[in-house]
């Protein structure tokens, strides 16, 4: 199970929805609520996760019916449905987890959701955080490459303290060897000036934000 998309219960915007259905994944995960968006979608999960408090009645008969298989797990617990669905993913061999439905809506959930990204057991796996035309995910040492195209966005965002080292190419705004400072805003809004912006840090963890066009 190399690529696995999972939807969870957060907002699911037209643009997403569409990113969504035109992409091919090994292994389709809802997560509790999620399970609503794929009906409205006509996806079909493989697994649907969670303590099942966000189903729908219709929506929990239509996969019971269709023989979806259901994690269920109690109401009281330490992780959020999402982050045993994310676990449960690594445990299954995800090489690359694409997260859509994780923002939006609570604003706690949604910072929940980012930090998730961090998770030591996600390290080896490219996650991503589809949201509209933004696509989010961590950079770290040494390098990394972005694929884009000219007059797109990109935001570069410190989020385990300062990076330093950091240079960069293919932007509009480069950076030589600079730190950006943690809760300083300057990594915002930088824009591709070619196809591929290259992103080099010496340390700490950037959360890269590529949005199409300009946002």
């Amino acid at each position: 199970m190399k690529r696995v998309l999972i939807i969870a219960n957060g907002e699911l915007d037209s643009e997403t929805a569409r990113r969504l259905l035109t992409h091919s994944v090994d292994w389709l995960v809802a997560v509790d609520g999620g399970a609503n968006h794929c009906k409205a979608l006509g996806l079909v999960p493989q697994l649907i996760v969670g303590d099942l408090d966000s189903l729908t009645p219709e929506t929990l008969a239509h996969f019971t019916q269709a023989g979806i298989p259901f994690e269920r797990h109690p109401a009281r617990k330490d992780e959020t449905d999402l982050e045993l669905a994310l676990l449960g993913a690594v445990r299954q061999g995800a090489e690359h987890i694409i997260l859509a439905g994780a923002l939006g809506g609570r604003l706690d959930m949604t910072v929940a959701n980012v930090l998730l990204l961090l998770r030591p057991e996600l390290r080896q796996v490219r996650v991503e955080l589809w949201e509209r035309l933004a696509t989010t995910r961590l950079l770290r040492p040494p390098s990394d490459e972005i694929h884009g195209q000219p007059g797109d966005t990109l935001s570069l965002i410190p989020l385990q303290g300062d990076v330093e080292g950091l240079t960069t190419a293919g932007l509009a705004y480069p950076l030589q060897d600079e730190t950006l400072f943690f809760s300083q805003a300057r990594g915002l809004s930088n824009v591709f000036t070619e196809p591929l912006a290259r992103i080099q840090l010496r340390a700490g963890v950037l959360l890269a934000i590529h949005t199409s066009g300009r946002a």
